[in-house]
């Protein structure tokens, strides 16, 4: 028994329905921790998009250096860090905090370059004409950059989303009580994997699925030219 739900192993068919509800929480953990470390993903990627532009050549280089090295390092290899040895410094974290934090700081470094791209790909003249209007930097990138980047980085945007819905059974090696490690808790206890592991096999599938329809029907409806903010 997990969570108070019982399950039936008197038939395949019975066994799979009974464990059904215990996945439905393991799901909506998982959609947490993809969600929230995709936000987490594109707050920092933009922070490091705008740090590597600034006029400060020692905090543009130290940032595309710390960018790469984000990049270069394996999410698992991030994860255990964040989750056993920060604790030696002081710093606990609980594990889906944890979990959330190590998704959105590798993909960051992802999304940090797609931001590169979809702002770069502004007319250079736009950039200039709103310079020379002695508009804001805040007032540049939201009348004129954003509108017309958003349209531009959403492809990859949504492949990052998808991606990082798929990594998310790693969290389960820090104990994120996620679809995958609820799967193997009832295989251990029934001493039947099989069924289990394959309708999270199955699950992950329509989600993906449904998050790239999704993705594509954002393409669809928002304007090639831009989009207007206000």
């Amino acid at each position: 028994m997990i969570y108070g739900y019982a399950w039936d192993t008197s038939s395949p068919l019975a066994y799979a329905v009974s464990i059904l509800p215990i996945l439905a929480i393991g799901l909506v953990v998982t959609l947490k921790a993809a969600v929230s470390g995709f936000v987490v993903a594109l707050v920092l990627g933009l922070i490091w998009y705008l740090l590597r532009r600034t006029r400060i050549r020692a905090v543009a280089w130290s940032t595309a250096l710390l960018v790469e090295f984000i990049r270069d390092t394996p999410l698992l290899v991030q994860l255990f860090f964040l989750y056993y040895v920060l604790p030696d410094y002081g710093v606990v974290l609980p594990a889906l905090v944890t979990g959330v934090l190590a998704l959105g700081l590798q993909y960051s470094a992802y999304t940090a370059e797609v931001y590169r791209g979809g702002f770069g790909a502004v007319p250079r003249g736009q950039w200039e004409a709103a310079i020379a209007l002695n508009l804001s930097r805040y007032r540049i990138y939201r009348d004129i950059v954003i509108p017309q980047a958003v349209p531009r980085i959403m492809p990859a945007m949504g492949n990052y989303a998808v991606s990082m819905l798929k990594e998310t059974p790693v969290l389960s090696v820090v104990t994120v009580l996620d679809m995958l490690n609820l799967a193997n808790m009832i295989g251990d206890r029934t001493f039947e994997y099989l069924i289990p592991l394959s309708l999270v096999g199955v699950i992950f599938p329509i989600m993906t699925t449904l998050c790239s329809v999704g993705i594509h029907l954002l393409e669809r409806i928002l304007p090639r030219d831009g989009i207007a903010l206000r």
